[in-house]
């Protein structure tokens, strides 16, 4: 009976590389895919240093691979759609759109017209097979837990993916890396959006949107100064204001796109920087089929990193899903996705579309 094969996805970080040497350690047949998905001299993605790093973790593990070219797909499908939310004010999340639509659609459709039986990713999350279905589990490192950027992915996808490294911790990763001579298993976890690398989001962004200058206003409604354009600042962003005087510092409440002004609150804690309920659309339950009676009771996370807090489906309509908080949440964005829990199984989520104070 031959070997299971199973592609990893290689980033040229530490995550996927121990990844890669768990499950050759297992008795899978590996080979590695190093995707490219940007192009830009300028930014600071570091492709080129981290196709290096693939090529010697693949040279240490005695494993081949192959690098594939995204950058039109992910132009397509993802930065382009991501520049349209931009432009109407709407805070994006291009990793977990990019994970949608090209790592676990694409990607892993390469992956398995290259003979694998399996797609692998260096992501902290599980899976978990229960009745038949498939589910997303959290990470056990609750510092690493990915499933808020994984929320899209469907049972059906999550048969042919692998998640070796989703039990363990950072910690321990890394010690596997170093017990393995793997080059990299000292290097930085990457950070950001790969296409911004270390520049200024707004520098970043006015090579794609012109600017758009309008008024900046205190909650009271007076007019403190001007801002670049409304595109270039984030709910609850603080950096990047330059607001001066005494007192506390002062925070993206609210934009306006028909008056295109922006307001600011000062005080990390202002009352308008927090809302309890939210509409959001565009649903994404991880098992077709799964159904709630409303109210529905399970806790949700509307940014990465966040503990996860009580809420309450309060009902679902044409797509749109209405959700209340136990404790308003602080810089609810437009844009960004709710993701959905029961203890430890991610449930789904959905894209932020309303708010109300």
């Amino acid at each position: 009976m031959r070997p299971k094969v199973v592609a990893v996805g290689l980033s040229g970080g530490v995550d996927s590389s121990v990844s890669a040497y768990l499950l050759k350690a297992q008795g899978y047949k590996v080979f590695g895919l190093f995707m490219k998905n940007w192009q830009d001299e300028d930014s600071d993605c570091n492709a080129k240093k981290d196709l290096q790093d693939v090529e010697k973790v693949c040279e240490t593990l005695d494993i081949e691979y192959h690098t594939i070219n995204f950058e039109k797909q992910y132009f397509d499908n993802v930065f382009s759609k991501c520049l349209e939310d931009f432009k109407k004010g709407i805070t994006p999340n291009p990793d977990i759109l990019c994970n949608k639509e090209i790592k676990f659609n694409l990607f892993l459709k390469k992956a398995l017209g290259l003979g694998a039986d399996f797609l692998a990713t260096g992501h902290y999350v599980q899976k978990e097979l229960i009745n038949n279905e498939f589910y997303l589990l959290k990470g056990s490192d609750p510092n690493k837990d990915q499933s808020y950027f994984l929320y899209t992915l469907k049972s059906s996808i999550l048969k042919k993916v692998l998640f070796p490294i989703g039990h363990l911790t950072k910690k321990r990763v890394r010690q596997i890396a170093k017990e393995q001579n793997l080059v990299n298993h000292a290097k930085k976890d990457s950070t950001g959006i790969c296409f911004i690398g270390k520049r200024k989001f707004s520098e970043f962004l006015s090579k794609f949107i012109q600017y758009q200058p309008g008024d900046i206003q205190s909650t009271d409604g007076e007019i403190i100064q001007k801002h670049q354009g409304l595109s270039f600042y984030t709910i609850g962003q603080r950096k990047g204001l330059k607001i001066g005087g005494k007192g506390d510092a002062w925070y993206v409440a609210d934009k306006d796109l028909k008056t295109n002004t922006l307001t600011v609150a000062q005080g990390k804690n202002h009352p308008s920087l927090f809302a309890s309920k939210l509409i959001a659309y565009k649903i994404s339950w991880v098992v077709d089929g799964f159904s709630i009676n409303t109210p529905y009771i399970c806790s949700a996370k509307i940014r990465y990193r966040q503990a996860d807090t009580p809420c309450t489906i309060e009902k679902i309509e044409n797509d749109h899903i209405t959700v209340s908080f136990e404790n308003p949440q602080r810089a609810i964005t437009k844009g960004q996705s709710i993701v959905f829990y029961k203890d430890n199984i991610c449930l789904g989520g959905a894209v932020i579309l309303d708010i109300f104070k």
